[in-house]
């Protein structure tokens, strides 16, 4: 048995990005900001602040809640799995993108329009 879960709570970093696919299948991108607060070791190292970008696909429902609520700085809540994909550049050279499947999302800012907790639909597979 093998598991793929991912649980982040971040800021993100820009609008969404998003476009409609055929059949009017809408897909979101977005980056997530996760940030370490700093620390001081007891021998008095100092570990300074460490923030991860985490790029982020929803589709479907998820994507369209999305464009409609989801702006810079927002914090939200978002569960789904780890993906990676392989292409090759403009150069010929291999490149690898770590993604994460938005399955459910959350909005945490507030704001007077927000929706409730949002679980997507499962993943349509015939859509890639």
């Amino acid at each position: 048995m093998s598991v793929n879960k991912v649980i982040l709570i971040g800021n993100v970093g820009k609008n969404p990005d998003v476009r409609h696919l055929d059949r009017n299948v809408a897909v979101a991108n977005m980056v997530l900001a996760t940030t370490e607060r700093a620390y001081t070791l007891q021998n008095g190292t100092q570990v300074p602040e460490r923030t991860e970008w985490h790029n982020v696909v929803l589709w479907g429902g998820l994507a369209e809640v999305a464009e409609k609520y989801v702006h810079k700085g927002d914090r939200i809540y978002i569960e789904g799995k780890i993906r990676t994909n392989t292409y090759e550049d403009q150069n010929g050279i291999r490149r690898y993108r770590t993604e994460i499947l938005a399955e459910t999302m959350e909005m945490l800012s507030s704001r007077t329009a927000t929706p409730p907790a949002i679980d997507g639909p499962a993943t349509d597979s015939s859509v890639y």
